[in-house]
């Protein structure tokens, strides 16, 4: 047993949990499967792991400039306050889960290991379970395994060890597998085809944005209208230069964060040290501003670049693994793979609304004089949001892109600071933040703190429902759709 624990240790720190390595192994793995030569296996390896490093890149460089604009709130005003963002939230769950409930952080492993033997058998058995996706974003399985942790043992604090990981091993394993099987269809529709699902921290907030735009889509048809979408917008005179792409994106972010970065003070960033981000008394405030305004569009691009270099590999390779292990299966991956997809300013407007939302609601709690203060970390600021923009724009038109982010930013601030409070995790000051764990998991937290082994049921029963009703609504193209798009398109009507 202790071999066996440290090759899952091994293969969990240096595979599962890196996104970008696990990505090239499915890569290798489908080409053998496809008997393609070992060069070409090896060459998918390389392409789909360095494109994979370059959306990281990309990734991390946006949460790294802004991050610390975002802190700097909390500094400047002394605020006692929770911030929410994943990598916050699993140091919290890290710090606390000791003093807390006198467990340790390493369960978590042991948690993850069942949620994804749990998910890869549930995909195994497509047929009887309707579900075709497996969760492969090894990183933000990390994070759902520490806040899933604190959840059960908040509900169930004198619970046994292994009752406890066997039963969020299931709700998680469950979670991963219908969340992301969830996101199949609008995403299938969004790429045209692309052959991969989404793996994130709002998969249910994704599905939710796909059918209100829908709906709203549809009412508009009946009145004769037809719902104008980001891309169509024609600016007129000086204005046109917005409908490019990356000079919107850079008037916008200096606009938004020129702003925030004012009202910190040069004296802050002086503060702050270069090594920190900040800068030296002798640099211009005015162009630190602009430069990390800018950076924004440039990490974007990079971003984009990294998604269109590995998901071509992942998806025809991943046709070895759906016809022999995984029949029908196709890969759950980073939410910002959908971002080179969708209408390139949909993504800074999804941000931007999303912002405003967020910060209306923590100026609301701080009028209101709530006991926890949320901080607006910058994941769920843009990750969630710039994500539902391109989904409801390519259905529901600049509308929905613009309204439903804002309605997302004011759950992700309340949801966060009524969860977060509740369970114990505000006073270790962090919080994962993002929709779903603002929304559906709070809702599993009551459901098991108020009715106990009878609200797990409920739980299970409920996630496995979902695919079933899914399938039941069109069982001629639930599968079509992930086997052969082209053909599903013709006999859907897809726009």
């Amino acid at each position: 047993m202790e071999i066996l624990m440290k090759v899952w240790s091994y293969f969990a720190t240096n595979i599962l949990t890196q996104p970008a390595y696990f990505i090239g192994v499915l890569v290798f793995v489908g080409y053998l499967l496809l008997k393609k030569p070992i060069h070409e296996c090896i060459a998918g390896f390389l392409k789909a792991t360095i494109g994979y490093f370059i959306l990281m890149v990309g990734s991390k460089g946006l949460v790294d400039n802004f991050r610390p604009i975002l802190t700097g709130l909390k500094d400047k005003f002394n605020l006692d306050a929770t911030v929410i963002d994943p990598y916050f939230g699993q140091n919290a769950v890290t710090e606390g889960i000791e003093k807390t409930f006198g467990r340790t952080f390493g369960d978590t492993m042991v948690l993850l290991l069942i949620a994804f033997v749990f998910n890869i058998l549930l995909v195994r058995f497509t047929k009887q379970t309707k579900l075709r996706s497996v969760f492969t974003t090894g990183n933000v399985q990390v994070q759902h395994a520490a806040t899933a942790f604190w959840l059960i043992l908040f509900a169930f604090p004198t619970l046994g060890r292994l009752p406890i990981l066997l039963i969020m091993g299931a709700i998680l394993g469950l979670y991963w597998a219908v969340g992301t099987n969830l996101t199949v269809k609008p995403t299938q529709e969004l790429t045209e085809g692309a052959g991969f699902a989404v793996a994130h921290q709002q998969m249910f907030g994704i599905a939710l944005v796909s059918w209100i735009s829908e709906k709203y889509s549809k009412r508009e048809k009946k009145n004769h209208k037809e719902a104008k979408k980001v891309e169509d917008i024609e600016l007129p005179g000086f204005l046109e230069m917005f409908n490019e792409n990356m000079v919107a994106t850079g008037v916008l972010m200096f606009a938004f964060f020129g702003s925030i970065m004012m009202v910190l003070g040069r004296q802050y960033f002086i503060d702050l040290g270069p090594a920190n981000g900040g800068i030296t008394d002798t640099q211009s405030f005015l162009f630190y501003i602009l430069t990390r305004s800018l950076q924004f569009a440039v990490y974007l691009a990079i971003l984009q670049l990294g998604v269109r270099t590995f998901v071509a590999e992942l998806t025809e390779s991943f046709t070895g693994i759906s016809n022999t292990i995984l029949p029908g299966a196709v890969p759950g991956i980073d939410v910002a793979a959908t971002f080179a997809f969708g209408a390139p300013n949909a993504v800074t407007l999804g941000f931007m609304f999303g912002a405003l939302g967020q910060f209306l609601t923590i100026g609301l709690l701080i009028l209101l004089k709530s006991p926890t203060i949320i901080i607006a970390g910058f994941i769920p600021l843009f990750f969630d949001n710039a994500a539902f923009a391109v989904y409801a724009n390519r259905k529901g038109g600049i509308k929905m892109a613009c309204l439903l982010p804002f309605l997302s930013g004011i759950l992700q601030v309340a949801g966060s600071a009524l969860i977060a409070s509740w369970v114990g995790l505000a006073k270790y000051g962090g919080y994962i933040g993002m929709f779903d764990w603002v929304t559906v998991w709070p809702l599993f937290t009551v459901i098991m703190k108020f009715l106990g082994f009878v609200g797990v049921g409920i739980i299970i029963v409920g996630l496995i429902l979902i695919p079933q009703l899914e399938y039941r609504k069109d069982p001629e193209g639930y599968f079509q759709i992930t086997e052969d798009y082209d053909a599903y398109a013709e006999t859907h009507d897809v726009d």
